[in-house]
């Protein structure tokens, strides 16, 4: 996942609001949001070439997310998939904490990275190219392919609009997140991260909603969850027809039965 929107407590009607893009090759296969087989409590989409997630909640309430971190520069040889680091973290029951605490030791196995992990009452943010992970307070924050809010223009025109949404403290549907999360602006040449893919793929990757011959953004995805624990986690999916989609919901009760399509 390459875009990520957090806001904790910052609105009358959820304790925490999720949207987010995962941005990928076209031609990875995927399968679309559900509750797995294997864990009747997970539901996550499925990377079908390395196994793991990008994006997933558990019945019990345990949530996780992960964005690369782009340094071209430094790739890691043989590197182990970063989405098993969100798929295994949604399996057990190892407090978050700790949980990263034991990651770090294995961390430069990986790729660059960003896991946001625990769950809607208490979320940690680390990378494996920053120092040390972060307990995320009260408020909203934003997550791209650097640091923790590192100010991006695209994230920064995201982070905007999210906020607006969530200012307006009526209540919220997803579709209002799947606009901010829709925008195509490409920002002026000036203004792009230098992060050694060079000045064309900048300006590829540079909105919001990536589209491109043979990489974009596969799906969105947004996250309500409630203050009686209710949760709506709504996948919409391109998957390379940045025009066309198919929208999935899920509603759920955390502790209750598995949650059913609508």
């Amino acid at each position: 996942m390459c875009l990520l929107l957090l806001a904790l407590k910052e609105h009358p009607a959820y304790k925490l609001i999720l949207a987010a893009n995962r941005d990928e090759f076209y031609d990875r296969p995927t399968a679309p949001l559900g509750f797995w087989k294997s864990n009747f409590d997970l539901l996550a989409g499925r990377d079908l070439k390395a196994g793991g997630t990008w994006l997933g909640i558990t019945r019990t309430g345990r949530l996780a997310a992960v964005t690369n971190y782009r340094d071209p520069a430094h790739p890691t040889e043989h590197a182990s998939s970063r989405g098993n680091l969100v798929l295994d973290f949604l399996r057990k029951k190892v407090p978050a904490a700790e949980y990263l605490e034991k990651i770090v030791n294995g961390e430069h196995r990986y790729n660059g990275f960003n896991i946001v992990l625990g769950s809607a009452d208490e979320l940690f943010w680390h990378s494996n190219r920053g120092n040390g992970m972060k307990r995320l307070t009260n408020g909203v924050y934003g997550l791209s392919n650097h640091l923790l809010d590192t100010p991006w223009p695209k994230l920064k025109r995201a982070k905007r609009a999210f906020r607006e949404v969530i200012g307006s403290g009526e209540k919220i549907l997803p579709e209002a997140f799947f606009g901010i999360l829709g925008d195509r602006t490409v920002p002026p040449d000036d203004e792009l991260p230098d992060t050694g893919v060079g000045l064309e793929w900048e300006r590829v990757l540079s909105p919001v909603f990536i589209s491109s011959p043979t990489y974009g953004t596969r799906s969105s995805s947004v996250i309500l969850v409630d203050h009686k624990n209710q949760v709506l986690f709504t996948e919409r999916r391109y998957d390379g027809r940045p025009d066309r989609f198919q929208d999935t919901a899920f509603r759920f009760g955390m502790r209750e039965k598995p949650g059913s399509e609508i």
